[in-house]
């Protein structure tokens, strides 16, 4: 999205903002090609003031934010269901004891297709086909056995999930170094998977975890027993992390979780450990002493203590699902780089809205096709032959969490001013109307706030004609 000046310079924000949405209420100016009437402060982010970007404008203004919208019992059950009903997940619990060679060669195979069309590395070159060849080759397929014990592991640390064993960054064209091809999704530390594959050169593991089934680097993961693996999420006492990525203490005396990062969501349990001595030559009474997985020398699973200072953003439990803590957990975020698939040690679109929900201890699908159509979730959906009326009494109703999915993309709604729906959304651009009338990129290129109404697919269409989906989380079904 590209902003526009205004055309009436030092008019008040609020009287441009009135105006703005005056104009929209006429016949057919919804989908009428114009200069966008929103104030454009000195940023350039059409529509949105400085206090806007804080959590507590949108509280404010919120009606009952501090209300239960679900209780622990119905968010567990509902849970269950997604792991039952889902297709898109995987309940690690309900695997077979032995995993036949079908199975693992459709998660392999379903996961991608061998590319088929150019593609250029980070340097803008494009990649050989013989290269492209030799990769897709080390997924070694032949060598998957007719039958295979189900072995478990654990991530140790956040790491890329591929679709390919390889590291190779690769681009649909040579003036594009963000969208990267190969790229899924992430785990993050205490991720429980199954491991399903090795790559043929050793050096990759496909894995299957509750949200995702891909490639990821064999160091990353350290293989335990069934009990250990599952067992981990399950122990208690513990803390759920609900700053955006804060990370262990130093150590020397353990580099491996020296600084770990340890994202929002993330629940790790306490380690046993006597209050008045020192962990990892520390004293921790100022401290969370926590008990993390490591991979030991034999690639086997092990327990160490971390210290996580008392300071950082976390709880003894998951926060109350409210609309005050979805739109503080959110803000959390804002300013975060765009990371497709959790890459650049950030998110996406739907890695956010994931990444938000999870800390309230509500699970979701992780990409957006799946989110959009999970049969758990309370949603509305729309064709092409639904009504502009339609879609705006739709958006008319949202609550402050609703998720508004378009091709590709999901938003969160977080209020409204003065009619105007408001969104946050991590979104590697959006596109606005410039004051020539022709669609503009703000290339916002990471997690924003931004008004719904001026988004556009194009001159002609903007995101409210797109919408496919809306998605109530914060309701039971």
């Amino acid at each position: 999205m590209t902003s526009m000046r205004s055309t009436r310079a030092g008019m008040p924000a609020m009287r441009m903002l009135a105006l703005a949405l005056a104009l929209a209420t006429l016949p057919g100016m919804a989908r009428t090609p114009q200069a966008n009437p929103l104030p454009v402060p000195a940023h350039g982010v059409v529509g949105v003031a400085d206090a806007q970007l804080s959590p507590d404008f949108w509280i404010a203004r919120a009606q009952a934010p501090d209300a239960p919208l679900m209780t622990r019992a119905a968010i567990d059950a509902r849970n269950a269901r997604l792991l039952r009903e889902d297709t898109s997940m995987h309940d690690l619990a309900a695997l077979p004891a032995t995993l036949a060679s079908k199975q693992v060669t459709d998660w392999i195979s379903g996961l991608a297709s061998p590319p088929t069309r150019a593609l250029w590395d980070e340097a803008g070159n494009p990649v050989a086909k013989a290269a492209l060849d030799a990769i897709v080759a080390n997924r070694a397929l032949d060598a998957i056995p007719a039958s295979q014990p189900t072995r478990f592991g654990m991530a140790v640390q956040r790491a890329a999930l591929r679709a390919f064993p390889t590291a190779l960054r690769v681009f649909n064209s040579n003036d594009d170094a963000d969208i990267d091809r190969f790229q899924e999704s992430a785990l993050f530390p205490g991720d429980p998977v199954v491991i399903a594959h090795a790559s043929g050169d050793g050096q990759w593991l496909f894995v299957v975890s509750p949200r995702y089934a891909a490639w990821v680097e064999a160091t990353a993961i350290a293989a335990g027993s069934r009990d250990a693996v599952l067992g981990h999420g399950q122990r208690t006492p513990y803390r759920v992390i609900t700053g955006a990525k804060p990370r262990t203490v130093f150590t020397r005396e353990e580099p491996r979780l020296s600084e770990l990062q340890l994202d929002m969501g993330t629940r790790v349990p306490l380690a046993q450990a006597a209050p008045d001595q020192p962990v990892n030559g520390q004293h921790p009474y100022s401290a969370w002493t926590l008990s993390l997985p490591v991979r030991n020398a034999d690639d086997r699973l092990a327990f160490a203590p971390a210290l996580l200072q008392k300071i950082a953003d976390s709880q003894a439990d998951y926060l109350p699902l409210t609309r005050a803590n979805i739109l503080r957990q959110a803000f959390k975020f804002l300013g975060e780089r765009y990371g497709w698939g959790h890459s650049y040690n950030g998110r996406d679109c739907s890695g956010f809205v994931s990444d938000v929900y999870r800390s309230m201890g509500v699970q979701l699908p992780r990409n957006t096709s799946a989110q959009a159509v999970s049969p758990v979730f309370a949603r509305t959906r729309f064709t092409p032959d639904d009504t502009r009326a339609t879609r705006m009494a739709a958006i008319k109703s949202l609550q402050i969490g609703d998720l508004v999915y378009i091709p590709g993309h999901v938003m969160m709604y977080i209020g409204d001013i003065d009619g105007m729906p408001y969104v946050i959304h991590d979104t590697n651009g959006g596109t606005v109307l410039g004051a020539d009338g022709k669609p503009r990129s703000l290339r916002l290129n990471g997690v924003s706030v931004t008004p719904l109404l001026p988004l556009r697919f194009g001159k002609d269409h903007d995101y409210v004609d797109r919408i496919t989906n809306i998605v109530k989380v914060a309701a039971a079904q």
